[in-house]
């Protein structure tokens, strides 16, 4: 449409009463294109957080989702027994972010690594879905502080502590500190 076809229409009125010219004038296109920019980057981004087209990264499996609690603990206790050791139960599942963080400074700490493989049978009780709800229920039900939740157990079975381990956080990991703190407080002691 040339300029004085423009001028014409516009004259005449008819041009204004369309919505695309309002739309069109030239003040008008760029915030209508830093909208539709928006919307589009804000459907891609709800997109990717559900999940739709985003790929979720896949953490480990560090929890066995059919293992039997019971049987893990009188295996873990029989252990605990010939090592002269004490057993650490890491109740949690899977899906749970703090679980795979605290599993992480277990293997990853070379301090804490060293006090577990001296110190304790480590049990990892996946509670996904009211699994092992028996063994919770045995324990005083330690998930009652969220997860992941700790129970240390002599080597006769005897439960000595149930840990919240949010005490054993700093910001948005376990402190390495803490965490050793509680592992030295509830280690066996030597005998003399």
């Amino acid at each position: 449409m040339t300029i004085q076809m423009q001028s014409k229409i516009k004259d005449a009125g008819l041009l204004t009463r369309l919505p695309i010219y309002n739309i069109m004038k030239t003040e008008h296109i760029i915030p209508l294109l830093l909208l539709v920019g928006c919307c589009a980057v804000s459907a891609q981004t709800n997109s990717d957080t559900n999940g739709i087209t985003h790929a979720k990264t896949t953490r480990p499996k560090i929890y066995d989702e059919s293992a039997d609690g019971s049987k893990q603990i009188a295996d873990a206790l029989a252990t605990a027994t010939k090592e002269h050791k004490h057993v650490l139960l890491q109740f949690g599942a899977n899906w749970c972010g703090w679980c795979h963080k605290l599993h992480k400074l277990f293997e990853t700490d070379k301090n804490i690594a060293e006090a577990l493989k001296s110190d304790y049978v480590v049990v990892m009780i996946d509670v996904n879905k009211g699994h092992n709800n028996d063994t919770d229920t045995k324990y005083g039900h330690p998930m009652r502080f969220g997860l992941p939740a700790l129970v240390v157990l002599n080597a006769d079975g005897k439960q000595l502590v149930t840990q919240d381990t949010g005490k054993l956080e700093e910001g948005d990991h376990h402190s390495p500190d803490k965490v050793m703190i509680f592992l030295k407080d509830w280690a066996p002691k030597q005998k003399l």
